[in-house]
């Protein structure tokens, strides 16, 4: 285990940065129960009796994003370059942060951060997931859940299918089951269907009866399965396609599902990019009332988007990134229902410095930030 060091970046955002994070601060802390609790004390109320406020689905979407929060540490045996596609979930009074790693011969493996607050990142712990928990070879794109039928937390990722490990506790970066596979082998529909992409960046999400399996082709096409709460993590049949788009970087990779707190939908977000955005990656969105329903176009062009650099005000200037990248929202709790607060939206992804995007893909250097939603 070793300590990250504050970049360089994160040095000389800071002061520019207070202001965002004091927003940020007030966001996050309201993940402890007992702090909500406090609060409602503090009043003179009763905190059972203080049902939260309810925002509904969002009209619209517009952020502030700090600096670069978290970046990649070498060690003798990890020469690392880019942190990237971060899945998130605050337990046990910490954050808890799975990312891609990528070394300086473009290889992936996982990696595990924990800090206090989103003012402490520069402390944060960080483990070496191929060494800590055995998980070595090409390992990527985690999502982290704690499944509460099963009393185990998940951690999904690729390995070129999907796969997944269960942990009992998820602050021993030791406790990692060697991975196992949804499949047995690559389903006809996205053989068929992929031409030269590949199913990539696989997304579990549950309601009260099934847990759906959502992924990406990287040739324009969405997919979902699903199998039931009592049989997951097996039994997922063959995929269906829930959207296609002929122009592949529309409808591109890096899929989030949610369950929006007091609304009765869903909110998916998918990554694109096209001529409108330079070519820079950012994030369309949806809206469904079941996850095996019809999804309705919420915000989803570069203009009018969920999150990219026409809704993202940064607070150091020249902006540190031109790319909104693979990222996840922060949620109002851990478990396998992914539910997040609207009226609280809070968002960590993947960016790079401008300057650095005509490298190959990966060598990109990135570095982890966070959006906060402002009114």
């Amino acid at each position: 285990m070793v300590t990250i060091a504050p970049s360089r970046r994160w040095g000389l955002a800071r002061a520019g940065t207070l202001a965002a994070l004091a927003v940020i601060a007030s966001c996050s802390s309201k993940s402890s129960s007992s702090a909500n609790t406090a609060d409602a004390a503090a009043d003179g109320a009763d905190a059972s009796d203080a049902a939260p406020p309810s925002c509904g689905v969002p009209a619209s979407f517009a952020w502030n994003s700090t600096g670069v929060l978290l970046s990649p540490v070498s060690d003798e045996t990890h020469n690392l370059t880019a942190i990237k596609d971060p899945s998130v979930v605050y337990f046990d009074g910490k954050w808890h942060v799975f990312a891609s790693s990528v070394n300086s011969a473009g290889a992936y493996s996982l990696v595990y951060l924990t800090f206090p607050d989103w003012d402490h990142t520069a402390d944060a712990t960080f483990d070496y997931l191929d060494t800590a928990s055995g998980l070595s070879g090409y390992k990527a794109a985690p999502q982290v859940f704690y499944f509460a039928p099963q009393n185990k937390w998940y951690l999904i990722y690729q390995t070129g299918p999907p796969s997944y490990s269960t942990n009992d506790d998820i602050n021993d970066p030791t406790g990692w089951q060697p991975a196992q596979n949804f499949y047995a082998a690559e389903p006809t529909t996205v053989r068929i269907n992929k031409n030269t992409g590949g199913w990539l960046d696989f997304w579990v999400i549950c309601d009260d009866a099934n847990c759906f399996l959502f992924f990406s082709d990287d040739n324009g096409h969405w997919y979902r399965s699903q199998t039931t709460i009592d049989q997951f993590p097996k039994g997922f049949g063959e995929p269906t396609i829930v959207m296609s788009d002929l122009v592949a970087s529309h409808l591109f990779e890096a899929s989030n599902v949610y369950k929006m707190r007091d609304t009765g939908k869903y909110l998916a977000l998918v990554e694109a990019y096209d001529p409108s955005s330079q070519y820079h990656r950012y994030f369309r969105s949806w809206t469904a009332d079941t996850l095996d329903g019809e999804w309705t176009p919420l915000q989803d062009t570069f203009a009018a988007p969920f999150a990219s650099t026409a809704n993202v005000t940064f607070t150091e200037q020249p902006p540190w990134t031109a790319d909104i990248s693979h990222g996840e929202m922060i949620r109002d709790g851990y478990d396998q229902q992914l539910e997040i607060d609207t009226c609280h939206l809070q968002y960590l992804y993947q960016g790079l410095d401008p300057t650095m995007t005509a490298l190959p893909y990966n060598s990109l250097p990135w570095r982890l930030a966070l959006l906060t939603a402002t009114p």
